[in-house]
């Protein structure tokens, strides 16, 4: 016997920096993701304890979390929330971080890594994966480029990590990628893991500039990809979120984050009994 399931998994880069804004939009963030409700989330840029202290207490629906303790945020300043239990949850940094002068400083004090949280739904194991890569700073994708060419080995790293997971399992890798879709990174990275990514083609930014921030940096940057398991059949649903502005809570309004978010769920038939757990032909 089986039933339908349904997993919802939503990425956001929450741009939770000291700053003014951040408490009330990380309150107001909250507040909209008991409406969305998806089973769990994965956020970039929690770049505090303080924040992270925030979003533990507000974010009532989610009992569950995964993130290592670091001296002034979470390592890789990434936190994973999830309704069910999370089994084994561990951070793994990235090798390559980038130079200690320059720009990339700051991914050297983030510790820029990925945060792999294993748990079950629906009778079927899943794995998750939240990662931030290294920005590129010049926002040059070219093959001969270092800011490239560092990304492309923290995205090695990864595809070793997805490489390494259970092939029953189903894989979710998402987060802030930092490289456009399309992007011979993007094309590679997909070749290497067999990862999908249902917004294929899809060329709306997903990072929306800063004043002062020049507009050519304004791409889609933010994905989650997925790896379904041999044999399983599935129905994929992807959009965006937190696009407009919000009503603050405590007054005033404005954007969630200078980033969008994204939300994907997958359906799939399952066993209605433990014990049985049988795959569909695809």
């Amino acid at each position: 016997m089986y039933s339908n399931t349904a997993f919802s998994l939503l990425t956001f880069n929450c741009f939770g920096g000291p700053s003014w804004t951040t408490p009330r939009r990380l309150r107001t963030f909250a507040r909209e993701l008991n409406l969305l409700a998806p089973e769990i989330v994965c956020l970039q840029e929690v770049q505090t304890n303080l924040a992270l202290r925030l979003l533990l207490r507000v974010a009532a629906d989610y009992a569950n979390c995964a993130y290592l303790p670091g001296l002034r945020a979470p390592l890789g300043s990434i936190l994973t929330l999830a309704r069910a239990p999370i089994n084994v949850p561990h951070f793994i940094r990235y090798e390559n971080q980038g130079p200690w002068f320059g720009p990339t400083v700051m991914d050297q004090l983030t510790q820029k890594g990925m945060l792999i949280s294993h748990l079950e739904h629906g009778g079927r194991p899943v794995v998750v994966i939240n990662t931030h890569l290294v920005a590129n700073y010049g926002a040059n994708w070219q093959p001969e480029s270092r800011a490239a060419q560092l990304q492309q080995r923290q995205l090695h790293q990864l595809a070793n990590v997805i490489h390494n997971q259970a092939s029953e399992a189903l894989v979710f890798v998402a987060g802030d990628f930092n490289l456009p879709r399309g992007s011979w990174l993007y094309e590679e990275f997909l070749t290497l893991t067999g990862l999908h990514d249902p917004l294929d083609g899809d060329e709306r930014p997903t990072y929306r500039p800063l004043p002062g921030v020049p507009v050519r940096y304004a791409l889609p940057i933010d994905f989650v990809f997925v790896r379904i398991p041999p044999g399983l059949a599935v129905q994929i649903e992807t959009d965006f979120c937190f696009t407009g502005k919000f009503p603050y809570v405590g007054g005033g309004q404005g954007y969630l984050s200078d980033h969008l978010g994204i939300q994907m769920t997958v359906r799939w038939q399952a066993p209605s009994q433990a014990d049985d757990y049988s795959l569909l032909a695809a």
